[in-house]
């Protein structure tokens, strides 16, 4: 017969083993949830693919109320609609991959300048000088901010649906450029987006006119063109930052910025 003490030692046991199950099941949860989290930053910058998945990111599964939005830190935006241009191929390479080319990006937050490398990206950064000249950044929204495990700013859809090109798709080019060290995009960062799922090498080569900023450094696989680097401006991008992003759109899965940020003008010139 079994004593009451052993009975107690009994059920102890027992009520023991079950917290240990419950808490080896939410760790497989968690886990599992944090793999489905990489797996979606990787794949946050491909332009037209559903893209990044929020959840987890809290680091709780209890509901909480919203916060208000915060407030709008920039600007209105310039008269003018966003362009509709769209051209059957890529233009013809004009840029001189010995000279120097900068960009400056009017926008409704400040002004974001950059340092263009024709040497490395001769490609792509032709092709965003011939864009920039035809006025098809200008008037466009910058419409996905991502701000967890990645800190980019992604721009160049005039469409701001994240599926916009300009008709075109553009060649991957200094993907071992040595800055991108360890599998990490550094901060100031400037590279081309594109639809690359990473396992169909069909669909590499795809860049068009989407690119983005990086405004802290960022792990990803090297599988964007880097093609020039922010050298005015990072204030501009961490004010945007600081105003957070909305939830996934549902159609889109963008997370757009809750600044409005719309490029005014955006300009290229040869020095």
């Amino acid at each position: 017969m079994v004593s009451k003490d052993q009975r107690r030692r009994q059920l102890a046991r027992e009520k023991f083993e079950r917290q240990q199950q419950r808490r080896s099941v939410a760790r497989r949860k968690t886990k599992r949830r944090n793999v489905i989290v990489a797996s979606a930053v990787a794949v946050a910058l491909a332009a037209g693919v559903a893209a990044y998945a929020s959840a987890g990111l809290t680091g709780g599964d209890e509901a909480a109320s919203a916060p208000p939005a915060p407030r709008n830190p920039c600007g209105a935006p310039a008269k003018g609609t966003p362009s509709k241009k769209t051209w059957k191929k890529e233009p013809a390479m004009s840029v001189d991959t010995s000279a120097s080319y900068a960009a400056k990006l009017s926008t409704t937050c400040g002004t974001i300048e950059l340092k263009l490398d024709p040497g490395k990206a001769p490609h792509t950064v032709n092709s965003f000088a011939f864009l920039a000249g035809q006025g098809y950044f200008d008037h466009s929204k910058c419409h996905r901010l991502v701000d967890a495990g990645i800190h980019v700013l992604q721009c160049g859809d005039p469409t701001a649906t994240g599926s916009g090109n300009p008709g075109y798709s553009l060649p991957d080019e200094n993907l071992k450029d040595p800055r991108l060290k360890g599998g990490v995009y550094p901060a100031g960062t400037v590279a081309m987006a594109n639809s690359y799922n990473g396992k169909d090498e069909k669909t590499r080569n795809s860049g068009g006119s989407q690119f983005f900023l990086v405004f802290q450094d960022s792990r990803l696989p090297p599988n964007y063109t880097p093609f020039g680097t922010i050298t005015g401006g990072m204030d501009v991008l961490r004010k945007i930052a600081d105003a957070g992003a909305t939830s996934p759109d549902p159609q889109t899965g963008n997370t757009a910025p809750h600044a409005h940020v719309v490029i005014d003008k955006a300009t290229v010139t040869k020095s």
